[in-house]
């Protein structure tokens, strides 16, 4: 059970102090009244020695504090004409704690940016770090392929696109969090009571009280969804020592917010992207899934509709939907040492029992519920097998997984060969992809925390009384989810997340009483503002994983790009293929190193040495077989 806590958490604002024996980490909530100290020893050469002794100080305690630390250390080290105690940095945040061949780095925020506000919860975008050295100079023992592990370690760009938020967890939808929020205030007053008595008071515990009029608001502090938390390894070392006050989770991926005004009413739509930290990697050389069923560029799609002239959770209005993209779940590679823009499709394991795909269908089914509904886009006919080879495998797997699951809870599977239907003049694939689109979210249904407006009730229509999902007094739930794959999962899959999306973002308004009708047209100010929104969203994870922005647009299957479009085109190409020949290999030693899939170890090979990272994320290839259990069985 998630534990209560108030809406305002986190440790907001940090310091980092230094003498020669220590640092002093003091940290503080956003109105400066509450802080903690966190001492950390900097004469240990390679262990971590942290204490935390988790007293809470007042803004006085902090001062008086720091001055005896600063004449104690002047009195010891006899600098009677320098100060003992000196300020290093300050600093937004912790990223964590790393260490080489050497001893331990700190990692801290030191520049951010708001991106987005939803109901009063700032998300913020890493826009710069600091990495320090922990043990002093007189105690360090060098190794010469320190610096290059740091190196590489540094490749992975904290300022590109990496989220955080004090106060709201990132890792899970929105759908999750304010699920929880509604736990009945009583239930939430006793558990937070016991959490007091057993941890001493929340440094924010009255916080909450003067931002919200004394009214009793709380937030939730449950614990985060690792699969799209990037930091996890580099807290692993702390977290059961530190308070959780200093535990500071990110996310990677896209947050992008615009406002719009519909009939002189404020509305704010987020579109946020977790990508997931499990077999992460670029392009060519992360394909398919591992052995424990997580896919290649995996990445949960949620946009947040919500009334903006409300901000608080309990009294705004909200809504959203969520769909992912990933690889297809099957042992599958390309060798790009072929120097071909489009390298052979290689099934690299025979999975007759669908093993992979059972593992990853029951993560989805365990997140999202039923139905998990495939849209499938790759090719289905071609003059030579090319993409089809995994078309063929996915029917296999997710006909053979069917027979274990009850008919109502089946997996869906929609194949439709995006690309063929695009060379058609007599085909409009956006229309089509409407028609899939209204299917979809007909039967997942979207998340609203309000009921049902009346006017659906004065004014029926067809379409809303058709919707999916789960209906009860204070609103809807989303059950289940789209699952959009292409063989990249960037171009079309982007595009057709988009219809989908535009088709949900109908339905939210209508439910928020914005619009009298669950459609929207393309020439409308809200598609408008929400396709550039996805282009942005789609720009940036193509870079992330393909190596450069979209190929093929929402404007390019609408065909309205301007001829200037398809010169960018060709040029997006050309960098995507130099990226996934030249520069991939680099970008995935350093996801490795930064994730903590690979750890550097004294005596052992390096990471530049190693022939693949195969067997970094196929870690059972090592071990006997374990007790095998039914596909649908809780694990």
């Amino acid at each position: 059970m998630p534990s209560a806590a108030p809406i305002i958490s986190g440790i907001q604002k940090l310091t980092l102090y230094e003498t020669r024996a220590r640092y002093f980490v003091v940290g503080n909530n956003h109105a400066e009244t509450k802080y903690r100290v966190l001492k950390i020893d900097r004469t240990e050469p390679k262990d971590l020695v942290i204490i935390d002794d988790k007293h809470v100080y007042t803004q006085q305690e902090v001062r008086e504090l720091l001055g005896r630390l600063d004449l104690g250390n002047r009195t010891k080290m006899g600098q009677k004409g320098s100060s003992g105690l000196s300020r290093a940095v300050s600093a937004f945040g912790i990223v964590g704690f790393v260490q080489f061949l050497e001893g331990y780095y700190i990692v801290l925020i030191t520049k951010r940016r708001k991106m987005a506000d939803i109901g009063g919860h700032a998300i913020y975008k890493i826009e710069d770090t600091s990495m320090i050295y922990i043990p002093n100079d007189s105690v360090r023992v060098t190794h010469p392929d320190e610096a290059r592990y740091l190196r590489i370690f540094q490749n992975v760009d904290l300022s590109s696109n990496f989220y955080f938020s004090y106060s709201y967890d990132l890792s899970h939808s929105l759908q999750y969090n304010l699920t929880i929020l509604t736990t009945p205030t009583e239930m939430l007053k006793t558990e937070t009571a016991t959490q007091t008595r057993q941890e001493g008071f929340d440094i924010f515990e009255d916080e909450e009280l003067s931002n919200h009029g004394g009214s009793c608001v709380f937030g939730i502090r449950s614990e985060p969804y690792m699969k799209y938390v990037w930091n996890g390894e580099l807290f692993k070392s702390v977290k059961d020592i530190i308070h959780r006050d200093w535990l500071l989770h990110i996310i990677h991926g896209f947050c992008g917010q615009s406002k719009l005004l519909i009939y002189g009413r404020p509305v704010y739509v987020t579109l946020m992207a977790r990508r997931s930290s499990r077999f992460a990697g670029t392009r060519f050389l992360k394909r398919g899934a591992n052995c424990e069923g997580d896919v290649a560029n995996e990445v949960e799609t949620e946009q947040i509709v919500h009334d903006a002239s409300v901000m608080s959770f309990t009294a705004g209005s909200y809504s959203s939907y969520v769909q992912v993209r990933g690889s297809v779940p099957l042992y599958w590679s390309q060798d790009i040492s072929t120097m071909m823009p489009k390298p052979p499709i290689t099934l690299d394991q025979a999975d007759p029992y669908a093993h992979v795909a059972a593992f990853h269908f029951d993560q989805m089914f365990q997140r999202f519920g039923s139905p998990i509904i495939i849209l499938n886009l790759v090719k289905e006919r071609e003059k030579r097998k090319h993409e089809r080879i995994l078309s063929d495998e996915l029917v296999a797997a997710v006909r053979y997984l069917n027979q274990f699951v009850p008919p109502e809870h089946s997996i869906v599977y929609i194949p439709w060969d995006m690309a063929k239907y695009t060379k058609s003049k007599l085909c409009n694939v956006l229309d089509r992809l409407n028609v899939i689109a209204e299917n979809v979210v007909k039967k997942t249904g979207f998340f609203v925390n309000r009921p049902d407006p009346y006017c659906g009730v004065i004014r029926p229509d067809e379409k809303w009384n058709e919707l999916g999902g789960i209906v009860g007094p204070s609103g809807r739930l989303q059950t289940g989810v789209l699952r959009t794959n292409c063989v990249d999962c960037l171009d079309r899959t982007n595009t057709a997340q988009f219809m989908v999306g535009k088709c949900a973002l109908a339905y939210q308004l209508f439910s928020l009483g914005f619009i009298d009708k669950p459609n929207l047209q393309f020439d409308t100010d809200a598609v408008r503002l929400f396709e550039e929104l996805y282009e942005d969203h789609g720009d940036t994870l193509s870079l992330q994983y393909g190596g450069s922005q979209l190929v093929h647009r929402v404007k390019t299957y609408r065909k309205i790009a301007p001829w200037t479009q398809h010169s960018k085109d060709i040029m997006q190409t050309l960098s995507r293929y130099y990226s996934n020949a030249f520069s991939d290999a680099d970008r995935q030693d350093s996801i490795n190193l930064f994730l903590g899939v690979f750890h550097p170890v004294e005596g052992k090979p390096h990471l530049w040495e190693l022939p693949t990272d195969f067997y970094l994320h196929h870690k059972n290839t090592m071990k006997l077989p374990q007790a095998k259990r039914r596909f649908g069985d809780p694990s």
